[in-house]
């Protein structure tokens, strides 16, 4: 199975099922700061995809973001469970977009939280100094446990993806820098999305939010989240003073779009 997973059933087997998918060089453990209210209302699907959270590479495995849904609808139909709710950051937004409009039948709802692909123009190869956070992290993965304690390699570490670096939770950021320096996956995902965006077709019976943070210096509003490529009935939400990983930076407002998202009260 290309997808390695961790499933929590909530006391309530018949409700929701929230399967949430990773960023590029990130992996499942970056969702920690939204699962103790996100477990309150339903269970939870933790996906890490191929060459990321140890989940080893395998050179068979098509990385696109396609590829990586129809992989995980394969998952999904092995569950056999309902429509579930699909929550994806930058990659794994990506993903999630593919994922609900390839197969409908198995999704109920979509949260894009800063989602990758939306952009008008593909690019046609890495963006040079893009990937300094993947260099950095495996240069300095041995020593990261003592450094993060220090505001000057939390700054250079993280200030490009959150604004609130400065406050973040020392065990977030030392999880992140862990799950970079050892994603081998980080490079053949980057390079299957390259000449490819998000311009696929969800239905309108699948409700979608797209939520983008105002200090996104990752994918920037001007370049990387053209509206015109979500889908036309989603729910486009930007939020204050929240960078490329809005589950860190405000995890109880993500928390209530994407229950208002999927209609689930407690």
């Amino acid at each position: 199975m290309p997808i390695k997973y961790q499933f929590k059933e909530a006391n309530n087997s018949d409700g929701p099922v929230f399967v949430l998918i990773h960023g590029m060089g990130s992996a499942s453990n970056a969702w920690k700061p939204l699962l103790p209210e996100l477990e309150s209302f339903g269970s939870t699907l933790l996906l890490d995809l191929p060459g990321h959270g140890g989940n080893p590479l395998d050179p068979e495995i098509e990385m696109d973001p396609a590829s990586l849904a129809l992989a995980i609808a394969k998952l999904l139909k092995q569950f056999e469970l309902p429509p579930v709710h699909l929550i994806g950051n930058s990659l794994g937004g990506w993903i999630a977009l593919e994922l609900a409009a390839a197969q409908p039948d198995l999704i109920a709802t979509v949260t894009g939280l800063a989602p990758a692909g939306l952009w008008l123009t593909p690019f046609l190869h890495r963006v040079p100094g893009s990937d300094l956070s993947k260099r950095m992290a495996k240069v300095s993965s041995g020593i990261a446990p003592t450094a993060l304690k220090s505001l000057a390699a939390k700054r250079l570490g993280f200030s490009r993806i959150t604004p609130k670096w400065e406050e973040m939770d020392y065990q977030t950021l030392l999880d992140a820098v862990t799950a970079m320096s050892v994603s081998d996956g980080y490079y053949p995902a980057w390079d299957a999305t390259l000449n490819r965006r998000f311009d696929s077709i969800i239905s309108n019976q699948i409700s979608t939010s797209i939520v983008f943070g105002d200090s996104d210096y990752v994918l920037p509003a001007r370049t990387c989240q053209e509206r015109s490529l979500a889908p036309a009935h989603a729910k486009w939400i930007v939020l204050e003073k929240v960078g490329h990983a809005p589950m860190w930076d405000e995890p109880n407002k993500v928390t209530k779009i994407i229950t208002e998202t999927a209609g689930v009260v407690k």
